[in-house]
């Protein structure tokens, strides 16, 4: 691939962490998790952080802290990643399909409203491709019915709504740190929040439902525990984190790039007839995890056709997403009429690679062929 669709960027200074991770005893539940967690409640604003396996535990974690159970429903955009309603079914919770807006693509606090019975227990929002959701109204929302609101941040790292960062304004924050994501462990993930019950909820169930964990225990002298609750092996272990934390320090440097690349797709795609760049807020950032654009029909080729002449030439894209209610697991379980955006965006959305190691001349080499 002369472009691939990502690059993860491992430096020397990841490197040696990683490997200076495993000169310690504690290669699970030890120091450099904590020193994770503690820098990243600082710069997300949030009084608790609990690194975990993957951004999908995360959202598993968060929905049983808030106790989602058999015939809760859970109020979930059509237009994203399968984990987001995975998520539920894995709770026992029923997930209500709601479908997106056409300019940034996140869920429709319109389309939210009607949604809402009285077993709705929460809903959880996708900030598409890095930028927030509506949430001031999707707040408001949530308040007035009582339900919780979680926050799926996997694109979001970095990214703020009314100055506030995305994963410490609903009641908790789910981050993936996959290889694609702004910044990665491999696998691993992280729930953010301000609410102790949550917080405390989230670290019982990542170690097995257990009250006591094998350091705690060795420093009280005692072998005893117990399991409190149905918990998970969903712990983020020191090798992961200490990946993490080395990245982390350069996570404001990651998404300048990002939107430094993103501002050079946008001065040469715009005057392209058939193409829409994305769409921004005045009210948020972007730091463009996707740069997601539309192929209209003034296009002259196919958003698929589009796509096979890249990879054809060496460009690697992606369509994110393809429905969920499209999704063989999911069909006839929801009416397709009821998503008329997400049915349009299925055919026209093309995501074009960025990522902070991306040179000009790629740059120039992805518009080349698209013009």
């Amino acid at each position: 691939m002369k472009v691939p669709y990502f690059v993860p960027w491992i430096n020397d200074e990841d490197r040696r962490s990683v490997q200076a991770s495993l000169e310690q005893r504690w290669l699970t539940n030890g120091p450099i998790l904590q020193k994770f967690e503690n820098k990243f409640s600082k710069y997300i604003g949030t009084n608790f952080s609990l690194g975990v396996g993957s951004g999908t535990q995360a959202l598993h974690l968060a929905l049983r802290a808030i106790n989602v159970q058999k015939q809760d429903e859970i109020i979930v955009p059509s237009f994203t990643f399968a984990a987001t309603a995975n998520a539920v079914t894995y709770c026992g919770g029923k997930p209500i399909l709601v479908d997106v807006t056409n300019d940034i693509f996140t869920i429709d606090p319109v389309k939210i409203r009607k949604k809402i019975t009285k077993k709705t227990k929460g809903i959880v929002v996708v900030h598409y491709g890095g930028q927030s959701c509506e949430m001031e109204e999707i707040k408001q929302i949530a308040r007035s019915a009582g339900i919780k609101l979680i926050e799926d941040c996997a694109h979001a790292l970095g990214s703020t709504y009314q100055r506030k960062k995305c994963g410490s304004i609903g009641d908790a924050g789910c981050f993936s740190f996959y290889p694609t994501k702004v910044i990665t462990t491999g696998e691993g993930g992280m729930v953010t929040t301000n609410k102790s019950e949550i917080y405390k909820k989230v670290r019982i169930l990542r170690s097995q439902g257990m009250d006591i964990f094998p350091k705690e225990r060795e420093k009280k002298a005692t072998w005893k525990y117990d399991v409190v609750d149905l918990g998970y092996n969903y712990r983020l272990d020191e090798i992961r984190s200490a990946l993490g934390l080395s990245q982390f320090k350069r996570v404001n440097q990651i998404n300048n790039l990002r939107i430094k690349i993103a501002k050079k797709y946008n001065k040469l795609l715009q005057n392209i007839k058939g193409i829409t760049i994305p769409a921004t807020k005045s009210d948020r950032n972007h730091i463009y995890h996707l740069y997601s654009i539309k192929i209209e029909k003034e296009y002259p080729l196919t958003r698929d056709a589009l796509f096979h002449k890249l990879h054809k030439n060496g460009i690697g894209t992606s369509v994110q997403y393809y429905p969920l209610h499209l999704m063989t697991y999911n069909k006839g379980k929801f009416s397709t009429k009821d998503f008329p955006i997400s049915n349009q965006l299925k055919d026209l959305i093309l995501c074009l690679p960025i990522y902070p190691t991306m040179t000009e001349k790629q740059i120039k080499y992805v518009v080349s062929k698209l013009k």
